[in-house]
């Protein structure tokens, strides 16, 4: 008597996003003024920060004039090392602790001083 045994399917590796990396990220579900659904973020944290699976990451949304105005906005050009296609801005005083399901695809990176850029205003939002 043949069995037909269907194969198991293997988990999808979970993804390991590093600092300076672009991804686009589930934000969902959120409350109030939070940024939601899926965008891209920037992972601003070394892993492991806290525990091994969360990233401190800032969302990304299309650029806007007031933005320019805002410390805590921070101005990415469109390239095709960062993946964005639309000038664009990331939001440090939105900035989130992610577990890595959240992750869904890495568009690329942005460079180190952009990292450090919105570091430094995440840094002066909880300083202020």
């Amino acid at each position: 008597m043949s069995q037909n045994i269907a194969a198991t399917p293997q988990a999808a590796p979970m993804p390991n996003p590093k600092r300076g990396e672009v991804w686009n990220a589930d934000l969902e579900p959120v409350e109030g003024s939070e940024q939601g659904k899926t965008r891209p973020v920037i992972v601003l944290s070394q892993p492991p920060t806290g525990r091994e699976t969360v990233r401190l990451c800032a969302p990304i949304m299309h650029a806007k004039r007031v933005h320019g105005g805002l410390f805590w906005c921070i101005a990415l050009a469109p390239s095709a090392a960062n993946g964005l296609h639309k000038q664009s801005t990331a939001d440090a005083a939105q900035t989130r602790a992610l577990d890595v399901v959240r992750f869904q695809e890495k568009l690329g990176e942005v460079t180190p001083d952009e990292t450090d850029l919105i570091a430094d205003a995440l840094s002066q939002c909880v300083k202020r």
